[in-house]
């Protein structure tokens, strides 16, 4: 997988769907922020468990913004293998599988 034209793709369609519904887009971003704000929780650490439930849900999309965010708050090579361990185990072979999708998305954002 091409993870930068795919990610492109799927913004761009994002943004055509986004256009059709202006006030559910509104809702899901005002919903995001808050979910993302520093609290208890640090926006990294939330990021890593949206990226343990985008692989969770096999959602390619997904896993591309969460790794996109988590390279942006600077988490390292060893945390992204340390989480992505921990979704592989609650997930089994299919998580495995999507684990592999996700590092080299990192792989290839961070570089």
């Amino acid at each position: 997988m091409d993870w930068k034209t795919f990610m492109a793709e799927i913004e761009g369609d994002i943004a055509a769907y986004s256009k059709e519904v202006p006030e559910t887009v509104r809702g899901f971003g005002i919903m995001g922020k808050a979910a993302k704000t520093d609290g208890a929780l640090s926006e990294k650490t939330k990021e890593f468990i949206a990226l343990g439930i985008a692989i969770a849900t096999r959602c390619d999309s997904c896993i591309g913004f969460h790794v996109r965010s988590l390279v942006r708050l600077g988490a390292t090579r060893a945390e992204m293998c340390e989480a992505l361990a921990m979704a592989t185990y609650m997930g089994g072979g299919p998580s495995y599988a999507y684990s592999a999708k996700a590092l080299k998305a990192f792989d290839v954002f961070s570089a």
